[in-house]
């Protein structure tokens, strides 16, 4: 289970002051999620907790149909603080594109790996990724969006090399950060193995694997694990696969970002599952 919001009052927006007593001093605020779609996904989010809401005047009007949402739904939230863009600017790492909003939460409880095996044995059929050492936060934003939009049941990392999970990987990943679960596992080769057991099916990405993706017939209970950009799969967890599948291309451009590898891959299995 995640965290449910227990923050009081959702209250009409605030304004917040834009100093602090000094004339032209910026007033700092706390936050740790920012991006106009990451923020409202996790407004309506009831296993999310919030602390505080900012936003600038200009934002506010986009934003009204999640406040509605969030009311309608009975979620307790605090109020909206209407600030300057300069005070989230300060807030975030510089050259944040942060879209005039901005909050500060707690982070989303993690989710077992076994909660969500249960759930697809449940359902008889599901596909998981598994990330071998892909570390960038960009990256990994962008394989939730895509792995989210196609249905896939979660996203095993290893826990000592995976990226924080904060405003990056939320930003990037458009709201999917709220619906589905990164799964940390200490050593990926022993999740593997636990997901053999359970009757999952291991598929790596490799360049030189033997079937075509396209071209594969799944299992019901599917993962694919791909590896770092560069480096790939590392020996131990290659070996370690039930079949290596391939992802060729044709034209000049002989290889794809690893996040982009996965929307293609997660793509071609998930319609035969």
């Amino acid at each position: 289970m995640r965290h449910k919001s227990s923050h009081n009052h959702r209250g009409r927006p605030q304004k917040a002051p834009n100093h602090d007593g000094r004339k032209g001093v910026i007033p700092r605020i706390a936050a740790n999620l920012f991006g106009f779609h990451a923020v409202s996904e996790a407004w309506i989010n009831p296993q999310r907790h919030f602390h505080a809401l900012y936003m600038t005047e200009t934002t506010r009007a986009e934003f009204e149909p999640f406040l509605k949402d969030a009311q309608a739904a009975g979620l307790r939230r605090p109020p909206i603080q209407i600030v300057n863009k300069d005070v989230i600017d300060r807030a975030l790492p510089r050259d944040t594109v942060h879209q005039g909003i901005a909050a500060d939460t707690e982070p989303l409880e993690e989710i077992d790996l076994s909660d969500v095996m249960r759930e697809i044995d449940q359902a008889g059929k599901g596909l998981l990724l598994m990330l071998d050492q892909v570390t960038d936060p960009h990256n990994v934003g962008a394989i939730m969006r895509s792995a989210c939009a196609f249905g896939v049941k979660g996203i095993v990392m290893q826990s000592m090399n995976a990226p924080e999970i904060g405003g990056i990987i939320a930003k990037t990943a458009c709201g999917a950060a709220e619906h589905i679960p990164l799964l940390y596992e200490t050593n990926l080769t022993r999740a593997m193995d636990a997901l053999k057991r359970d009757g999952f099916f291991i598929y790596g990405l490799d360049e030189r694997g033997e079937v075509d993706i396209a071209k594969l017939n799944p299992a019901p209970k599917s993962v694919i694990v791909l590896g770092a950009e560069g480096a790939g799969l590392r020996r131990l967890l290659k070996e370690n696969c039930d079949q290596l599948v391939s992802l060729p291309t044709t034209g000049r451009i002989k290889s794809l970002n690893v996040s982009n590898a996965a929307a293609v891959a997660v793509f071609a299995a998930i319609q035969k599952l």
